[in-house]
């Protein structure tokens, strides 16, 4: 176990450093070659910032992870991982550089969401024949036992859903980056205890990844081409890993319930915000009679800045809520079925929206007086 922590910190290590040399350089070609987030009134930057910050996501996790495997093969004469593991991550790695092809082509010249939709389903179906499915609900809305008809393409469904919400959370600095570092550490923490240390590695690569992005994306100055947004080649390879990691975390395994009774609920906790906000989302835009993908300024962070906060506030505040979803659900396991928990947690959503609004409507009537 001694060897495997060490393992996990040194990919986190690996991770952060590679990152942290790789999104400079990534920053400073961009700036040169003018490859720059197009502006436009729902965007909330005004100057010329890049958008291919996560092109560094990808070798930055897979390469930490690939060096740990060998090194602990050779080292002690052993493999660390099983047949079954090897086949999901060599799946893994084979969607996310998919992804990654497809996020830079659409970074750089664009493409159309339904052709981005196919090969987001296409990864979903893959990652399901190595072996991620939903086979268990325990207990959701009186569901137990997933039938492989009914798990396989919820599993599908699910993947792509959480992918297009991390995509779509990434309106402000560090917001989509934020809540995925708190996830990884979250989910990291989780497998650290179940002594899964393939997807311990994977969460903390990943976290290792994100803390330098997160830092040039909030605190890097454009005047001096040190600032990056992650685009969609960075949200489609964070959202498939954190996709992943909940789903894991999600199938039925006696053992896992032991220690971490509820791990349903728990596991998707740490990504409540963004799926609660894109389903909000896309329903107001259908009430409006408005393409379900057309982006608008409806999103979470764009109504507490209509409330007069700045991003670093409206950032504060979202990951706030983000953590005491987290913490309170952790608690609540304990005494509430997953059905009453994930009710509770979508009465409080709505709510807590519904009294945004209020005020943005409040806030609106009394400058209109003035």
């Amino acid at each position: 176990m001694t060897i495997c922590l060490f393992e996990t910190l040194a990919a986190f290590t690996v991770s952060c450093l590679l990152s942290a040399m790789i999104i400079p350089k990534i920053s400073l070609v961009a700036f040169k070659r003018r490859l720059f987030d197009p502006l436009s009134d729902r965007k909330l930057h005004t100057t010329h910032i890049p958008r291919l910050g996560g092109i560094a996501f990808f070798p930055c996790i897979t390469v930490p992870i690939s060096l740990i495997i060998a090194c602990h093969n050779l080292c002690t004469d052993s493999n660390l991982l099983c047949w079954e593991q090897s086949t999901c991550l060599l799946t893994m790695f084979s969607c996310l550089f998919i992804l990654y092809l497809m996020g830079i082509k659409d970074d750089l010249i664009g493409m159309r969401y339904r052709a981005k939709f196919v090969i987001q389903t296409l990864c979903g179906f893959l990652l399901v024949a190595s072996g991620f499915c939903f086979n268990n609900l325990y207990g959701l809305f009186g569901i137990h036992e997933l039938p492989y008809y009914i798990g396989i393409p919820f599993t599908v469904f699910i993947i792509v859903y959480i992918m297009n919400a991390i995509n779509l959370i990434d309106g402000i600095d560090g917001l989509a980056s934020g809540l995925s570092m708190i996830a990884f550490f979250a989910f990291g923490c989780m497998f650290i205890r179940l002594h899964w240390w393939l997807y311990a590695f994977i969460s903390f690569a990943a976290l290792g990844a994100l803390i330098p992005f997160f830092y040039y994306n909030m605190f890097g100055q454009a005047r001096r081409g040190r600032k990056v947004f992650m685009g969609d080649t960075g949200s489609l390879t964070i959202g498939l890993l954190l996709a992943m990691m909940a789903i894991h975390l999600s199938m039925f395994d006696p053992a896992k319930e032991d220690i971490f009774p509820g791990a349903i609920v728990t596991a998707f906790s740490f990504l409540l915000v963004p799926m609660l906000d894109v389903v909000r989302v896309v329903l107001h835009r259908l009430r409006n009679h408005k393409p379900p993908f057309l982006p608008d300024k409806n999103h979470i962070h764009h109504k507490f800045i209509s409330l007069g906060m700045s991003q670093h506030r409206a950032l504060g505040f979202i990951l706030s809520i983000a953590w005491i979803f987290i913490m309170v659900n952790t608690i609540l396991t304990s005494y509430l079925s997953v059905t009453a928990l994930f009710l509770l947690d979508v009465a409080v959503w709505t709510i807590m929206h519904f009294y945004i609004t209020a005020k943005i409507l409040k806030k609106e009537r009394k400058k209109n007086k003035n």
